[in-house]
C-alpha cells in the first residue's frame, strides 16, 4: 500500500505542478480580458483627454470600455473585475524626475495597494515626454490605441507575446520589403551622414521633414512605415530612447527597439537600427 500511494504521489505532483504553473501564466491571467471592462483613467489634462477620449470612443473594439477619473481608479485599482488604461509617468535611474508618459494597460487586483508599478502590466507603450511633449504624440495616438489591441490579443494567445512586450513585433519588419521606411528627420540620431543615407535609399529607407512625415501618418498613406521616437526632453546619460516604425494605414507595429542615452548614444536611430531595418 505504502509502495502504491508513492507511486500515485509520483504521478500527481507533477500534474499538480504543472498545472500551477499553468495557472500563474501571464497568457491564463488575462484570458477573461475580452470579457471584463476597462476602465480608461483621464489624466485630468483637458488637451490631452479630449483627444485620449475620442480616440479610445473611436478605436477601442476587444473589450467593454468606461471613462473615470484618477480618483475613481484609486477607488476601483483592488477589484480584479477590471482592468484599467491609463497614462503614468516613469522615472528610469539617474532621472531627477519622470521623463516619459507611458500609455498602460494594468490589470486590477489587491497587489494595486502596493503602486500601479505592483499591478499585472498587462502592455505598456511610451507616448510622450513628461515636461516637454512634442506633439507627434496626438498624431500617433490613434495607432498607439490599436498597436494595444493588437498586443494585448496576440498575449491572450500566447505567453511568448506577454512576456517578451511590444519586442515580439520586430518579426513584423519582414512584412515591409515592399514598403518606403519613413524616418522624420527629427527621429535621425547622431552619426548618420548624408552619405549614409543615400546608401539607405536603396533599401526603401528614406528621410523626410518631419512634417511631411507626419502628414503621411494622418492620410493613412498606403505601403508607408512611418518612424515615431520618444524620449525625455530633459535627458540625461541613462535615459531610455524608444524607437518605433509604424504603418500609416494598418497601424501594425514593425519595429520596436529602445537604447540607453549616452555620450556617445543620442537619442533617435541609430545606424544599427538604419543596419537592421536594411536587413529585412
Amino acid at each position: 500500500m505504502r509502495k502504491l500511494l508513492i507511486t500515485v504521489m509520483a504521478v500527481l505532483l507533477p500534474l499538480a505542478m504543472s498545472a500551477q504553473a499553468q495557472i500563474n501564466t501571464k497568457k491564463t491571467k488575462i484570458e477573461d480580458f475580452t470579457e471584463k471592462t476597462i476602465k480608461v483613467v483621464l489624466t485630468g489634462n483637458m488637451f490631452f483627454d479630449q483627444s485620449f477620449e475620442d480616440e479610445v470612443q473611436n478605436r477601442w473594439r476587444i473589450s467593454p470600455f468606461e471613462f473615470c477619473s484618477m480618483k475613481e481608479f484609486e477607488a476601483l485599482k483592488t477589484d480584479d473585475s477590471y482592468y484599467f488604461m491609463l497614462a503614468v509617468k516613469s522615472q528610469f535611474r539617474k532621472e531627477s524626475r519622470p521623463g516619459l508618459t507611458m500609455l498602460s494597460v494594468v490589470k486590477g487586483g489587491a497587489a494595486a495597494e502596493k503602486g500601479i508599478g505592483r499591478m499585472l502590466d498587462v502592455v505598456t507603450v511610451p507616448i510622450m515626454s513628461t515636461e516637454d511633449p512634442s506633439g507627434r504624440e496626438f498624431i500617433f495616438l490613434p495607432a498607439m490605441i490599436d498597436i494595444i489591441q493588437e498586443h494585448i490579443l496576440k498575449a491572450m494567445e500566447t505567453d511568448v507575446a506577454g512576456y517578451s512586450g511590444l519586442g515580439s513585433c520586430n518579426e513584423n519588419i519582414a512584412s515591409t520589403r515592399e514598403k518606403e521606411i519613413i524616418i522624420a528627420r527629427d527621429d535621425l540620431g547622431a552619426g548618420i551622414t548624408e552619405d549614409m543615407l543615400k546608401e539607405y535609399e536603396e533599401y526603401g529607407i528614406f528621410v523626410t521633414d518631419t512634417d511631411i512625415a507626419d502628414d503621411m501618418m494622418m492620410e493613412h498613406t498606403p505601403d508607408a512605415v512611418i518612424s515615431f521616437t520618444v524620449y525625455p526632453s530633459d535627458r540625461k546619460n541613462g535615459s531610455w530612447c524608444y524607437k518605433m516604425l509604424i504603418d500609416a494605414r494598418t497601424h501594425t507595429l514593425c519595429y520596436f527597439r529602445r537604447h540607453r542615452i549616452s555620450d556617445r548614444f543620442g537619442p533617435g536611430f541609430l545606424p544599427e537600427d538604419l543596419d537592421r531595418i536594411a536587413d529585412r
